[in-house]
């Protein structure tokens, strides 16, 4: 601390008293019988006041500034206004000893020997209360609604604002230590810190994550051990420094009294700590407008400063007589003195910013007596109480050295972690020092003092001691292992020099024409930063002695700790940063750079320190525009944006510098980059060297085809330019890049265009690119997929017959799309019978594919067994059965028959059993034809046939018909149950039965004779012997269906048939049959013969009627015997035979 005499003056008589307007400006000092009113910015006397008749003893100035009173041995109180003009006046019954305005309602109390009073403007009287003793003192708490009153016997009352009294503080020393001086802290802001300061060690630490960091009004001057000025400022002016917070309620209460004693006093009389002993007797104290410090005078004939709890600080001004009053001037740091003599003298005092940094660590002084350690990185804070005055601080790694006014302290951490902010005391050195600087390492402590440097050890033991030429303007540790630590030292007249604590010899770094006021050295040690006093920034090469460049505007310079080319340096309001030989960049800074670690920048502005955040995106650009990229990369990684970091990136790979763009890639998590960085890496490793494909991927990837297809050309990838082109879509723009190249390539152009169109759902565009580049199978496909039938006719129509794979795919279409007609076109056009043909089957256009077949024989599977499956699906089975036979899948036709009987015999269908096995029969004489199953199938034949009649014969029984067993032969009556079976008991003749009634049919079948055959027979029959003529004849109706035989009227004579005479038997157990020559076949009448013209191997059967006037049908398919009526009236229900069923209409033998 410095005490700067600004002006002095002096009056003939005692100051008794003195007090500040509260904006500064004026001075008012009670002096004999006057008051003297100063100009306190040049100690101009303004106008002394004349109103008392005796000693004026007190004065005290309202809160507002529109008014001030008086108090003199006259007991009379004078109020003046603000223009130095007296406005009232009231008188006590003894003399006045000392007034106070109130604060917040301008109420002033007067205070006499034996009473005081309450005045307040509004009041049209003073309002008096008595005293038990004389007042010597009182002062208004901060919120004005408490008085506090110091009296010469020792005791404090504490009165509200009506004049009662609340509290009543006796002290211990009572007549004997008269109250001579109170005054209430003006802030409440230090309760808390007071509540624990008692009894605490003068080494305890409190640590808090967020210590909130107390304004000062200490003004900036020393610049810390750790890399700091020797000299201090200048003072200057500062009263702009105000609080807000003034108007906070206030509850401490300092007390001065004549026991030599200073006291701290709650509102509620509680004291706090102890007291302090003075050693002289006081009789002013009043507190800075901020309550952080406090003065006190008197006996002792000098003002001293004692911090906020009583720890003297130091000696303001020493006076020559007694000093009576001193106050400070309202929210700065000057103090005016009056004196018994008469002196009246105005100081400044200038603190020195006690301080220290090493990285990221920085230490100052607050309050005077504490030490507050600052993580700048995390902003944590840790306060180490010493209630001593901290002279010097030093801090280095995890030490912290304290200088107090009787000894130092040395702290470490209590840990290596770098977060921990845990101070604990390693050594204590009790003894005094005097320096200029103190450094700290890890085992030594280093004191400067002017031009001389000592080593200590912890223990205080001088080790090592170094002389200058010069002064010594600036020291810095560099670092270096424990015990040999370096030091940078920079002197007055310009020389620089190299320390090691363990060894004698300094080493001369260089010298320089002009004084050192900073200094710093790289982080390899390779280069030397110096600010001279012309505030000019010089950078030399340590090891050749060269001037690297200078920046003039400079006050402090740091280099980078992580980057050896970089420094920023300070000065005129702006913080340049100067990376390599670039040009510097600035930005507004105000205050003094400390320190350059990363990004972070650390600078103390008037009394804080701050980390102030800087990108270093100017630097980087300044590399990247050279080409440096692994440069710009290492400045990156101190600190840039996200942004500039993929410009890096991007840079770097046009650069076709692959490491540094990976890194940055990776920086910003772009693995599209990563990706190509890597398939380069790859392609470069098997042997790719064209660097113009490279960077065509690359500007390719950032967007810039253009000059991308310009070097795919450049190095022969034309295809590469085209494949980019086609693959964005641009599609014209690699039109352009073709011209007019090769038509395969304008195609296979055209076609990706398409398939773009197709992608982005513009079909009707995509068909015609398709169609354009002959690409008509996609073309038939998007066209099919949308059912654009009239695009697909004309695609099939315009298509050769030769490209049989689009053609069929328009066909496959068409089905798809129920055009079956434009399918059959096209099968036709390419002449793909089969597919036609498989066409008709499936949409069951059978005439179609039933014209076809006959055709073309040899596709009549395809149609038969389609035809007849479908006809088995829709439940017409019977005409399922003959779709299969008809195909020649005899053994599917025999299957479904098989099934339908069985089905037809469970559901008691008879009838349609009958008919069933019947066909069954016929499918295996079918069969038969084929030598090898001759045999088995002719046993099946017969087998089936009698399963047949036996079913239609039960169809008649179980519709109770009765039946009628006559023998037309023999003319024999047989009985119903005849265990001879369905033959003539007599002649053993096999008797023919209607297939409708069941009745017995006047039929008897007959042979022929040796060496006939079935076609001279039927000639035979048919030539027709002429017989007698009768009137009635018959007349025989013969038709495709059947043959009819019909007696007009009478019966012709039977007298003479040679049939008849046949007839005859011999009786006897063996059945004979009836055998006819050639003779007799002559004789017999082709309207009498039934013949069932079986196929072979079968022979054929031959009946003759002996009723010709009963009419028989035989139907030509089954060769079933029916009633002529009977069988004419089934067919009109029908429509079919009525055992097989064969409709009439229907051509088919």
């Amino acid at each position: 601390m410095r005490v700067v005499l600004t002006w002095r003056d002096k009056a003939e008589q005692c100051i008794y008293d003195l007090a500040f307007k509260p904006d500064g400006t004026q001075l008012i000092l009670a002096a004999g019988n006057r008051l003297l009113v100063y100009d306190t910015s040049d100690g101009t006397l303004l106008q002394p006041l004349k109103g008392h008749k005796d000693t004026v003893y007190c004065v005290a100035y309202a809160k507002d500034g529109k008014r001030f009173a008086s108090g003199s041995a006259d007991k009379s109180v004078i109020i003046w206004t603000s223009k130095l003009e007296g406005i009232l006046k009231y008188t006590h019954s003894d003399s006045i000893q000392c007034v106070s305005y109130n604060p917040v309602t301008h109420q002033l109390a007067s205070c006499s020997s034996n009473d005081f009073g309450l005045w307040s403007p509004e009041q049209k009287s003073v309002s008096k209360h008595k005293s038990s003793s004389k007042i010597t003192c009182c002062s208004w708490t901060n919120d004005g609604q408490y008085l506090a009153l110091g009296m010469f016997n020792g005791v404090i009352s504490i009165r509200n604002k009506n004049g009662e009294e609340k509290v009543k503080i006796e002290r211990p020393g009572g007549s004997l230590s008269p109250i001579w001086s109170i005054c209430w802290n003006p802030s409440s802001r230090w309760e808390k810190l007071w509540m624990n300061r008692e009894d605490e060690d003068a080494e305890d630490v409190i640590v808090n994550r967020y210590f909130q960091e107390i304004p000062s009004t200490l003004k900036s001057a020393v610049y810390s051990s750790q890399g700091s000025e020797a000299e201090e400022e200048e003072p200057e002016e500062d009263d702009s420094l105000r609080d807000d917070n003034l108007e906070e309620h206030n509850d401490i209460l300092a007390v001065a009294d004549w026991g030599q004693k200073l006291s701290f006093y709650q509102l509620s009389g509680k004291q706090i700590g102890k007291d302090r002993s003075l050693n002289f007797d006081p009789c002013c104290v009043s507190y800075f407008t901020k309550g952080e410090y406090i003065l006190l005078g008197g006996s002792d004939k000098q003002v001293s400063l004692f911090t906020k709890d009583g720890v003297r600080l130091g000696t303001v001004g020493e006076q020559n007589s007694w000093v009576w009053t001193c106050k400070v001037k309202p929210d700065s740091n000057y103090v005016v003195v009056g004196c018994q003599d008469g002196t009246i003298s105005f100081y400044q005092l200038i603190f020195s910013t006690v301080h220290g940094l090493y990285k990221d660590r920085y230490a100052y002084r607050d309050s005077m007596t504490d030490v507050i350690v600052q993580h700048l990185i995390t902003d944590q804070k840790v306060r180490i109480k010493c209630k001593e005055l901290v002279k010097k601080i030093a801090i280095y790694k995890h030490r912290l050295a304290i200088q107090l006014p009787e000894k130092i302290l040395i702290y470490e951490l209590y840990s290596d972690d770098s977060s921990d902010m845990h101070y604990r005391v390693k050594e204590k050195i009790v003894r005094k020092f005097e320096c200029n600087l103190l450094v700290v390492c890890a085992d030594h402590i280093i004191l400067c003092q002017e031009k001389r440097l000592q080593c200590l050890s912890f223990s205080g033991v001088k080790e090592r001691e170094w002389q200058m030429e010069s002064l010594i303007r600036y020291i810095k540790v560099i670092g270096g292992p424990p015990g040999r630590e370096g030091l940078l030292v920079g002197l007055k007249n310009g020389q620089i020099l190299k320390i090691f604590v363990d060894n004698l010899f300094a080493i001369v770094l260089l010298k320089q024409a002009t004084a050192v006021r900073c200094l710093d050295m790289s982080a390899s040690r390779n280069k030397l930063a110096v600010v001279d006093e012309n505030d000019t920034c010089l950078v030399y090469d340590i090891y050749t002695k060269e001037l690297l460049f200078q920046e003039p505007n400079a006050n402090s310079v740091a280099w980078n700790t992580q980057c050896e080319d970089m420094l920023c340096f300070s000065g005129g309001g702006y913080l340049n940063i100067k990376a390599s030989t670039f040009p510097v960049h600035q930005q507004k800074l105000q205050g003094f750079v400390v320190g350059y670690n990363g990004s972070k920048i650390f600078c103390l502005h008037v009394f804080s320190m701050s980390a102030v955040e800087v990108p270093q995106s100017a630097p980087m650009y300044q590399y990247l525009d050279r080409k440096l990229f692994k440069e710009a990369y290492q400045i990156a990684c101190l600190g840039v944006t996200d942004t500039d970091w993929r410009e890096l990136a991007m840079e770097a790979l046009e650069g076709l510098e692959f490491e540094t763009a990976k890194k940055a890639f990776t920086r910003v998590q772009d693995l599209r980059y990563l990706e190509l960085i890597n398939s380069i890496e790859e392609r470069k490793k098997r042997g790719e060297p064209n660097n113009d494909l490279f960077l065509a991927d690359v500007f390719s990837y950032q967007g810039k085809f253009h000059e991308a297809a310009k070097l795919y050309k450049r190095s022969g990838h034309e295809n590469l330019a085209l494949d980019m082109y086609t693959d964005l879509r641009m599609f014209e723009y690699a039109k352009d890049f073709l011209g007019s190249g090769d038509p395969k390539e304008t195609k296979m152009l055209i076609t990706k265009q398409a398939d773009w169109a197709r992608n982005i759902n513009e079909p009707k565009a995509a068909v015609e690119m398709y169609i354009s580049a002959g690409e008509h199978l996609k073309a038939i496909e998007i066209s099919g997929d949308h059912g654009w039938v009239d695009t697909l006719i004309d695609i099939a129509r315009k298509l050769d017959k030769a490209e049989r794979e689009p053609l069929l795919m328009c066909a496959h279409y068409f089905k798809k799309l129920d055009n079956p007609g434009y399918a059959a076109e096209i099968y036709l056009k390419i002449g793909d019978l089969k597919s036609l043909i498989q066409l008709h089957v499936e949409t069951q256009r059978w005439d179609e594919a039933f014209t076809l077949g006959e055709k073309h024989p040899e596709f009549k599977d395809d149609i038969y067994v389609p035809y007849a499956q479908w006809l088995a699906e829709n439940d017409r089975f019977e005409e399922a059965q003959k779709a299969f036979h008809k195909a020649g899948r005899k053994g599917e036709a025999v299957r479904v028959l098989e099934q339908l009987t069985h089905n037809a015999v469970v559901e008691s269908r008879f009838n349609d059993a009958a008919c069933y096995y019947w066909m069954l029969s016929m499918q295996c004489l079918d069969i038969a034809q084929d030598p090898a199953q001759k045999d088995v199938m002719l046993s099946k034949f017969h087998h089936f046939q009698h399963l047949a009649e036996l079913y239609h014969g039960y169809h008649a029984i179980q519709r109770y018909t009765e039946l009628v067993p006559l023998c037309y032969r023999c003319s024999t009556n047989n009985p119903l149950l005849n265990n001879l079976g369905n033959v003539c008991i007599n002649c053993r003749q096999p008797f023919v039965f209607s297939a409708s009634s069941y009745e017995v049919l006047h039929l008897v079948e007959f042979y022929l004779e040796e060496g006939i055959t079935d076609e001279e027979a039927v000639s035979l029959i048919d030539l027709e012997a002429p017989r007698h003529k009768h009137e009635n004849k018959w007349q025989e109706i013969t038709s495709d269906n059947s043959q009819t035989l019909r007696l007009d009227e009478t019966m012709d004579s039977m007298g003479d048939d040679p049939f008849t005479a046949k007839l005859s038997f011999e009786g006897g157990s063996a059945f004979v049959p009836v055998v006819v020559s050639r003779s007799v076949l002559r004789s017999m009448s082709r309207r009498d013969v039934l013949i069932k013209r079986w196929p072979p191997p079968l022979k054929w059967q031959y009946f003759r009627s002996l009723l010709p006037d009963a009419s028989i049908t035989m139907c030509p398919s089954c060769f079933q015997m029916f009633h002529s009526e009977d069988y004419e009236l089934l067919v009109l229900q029908h429509t079919c035979c009525p055992y097989c069923r064969r409709r009439v209409d229907d051509p088919s033998p």
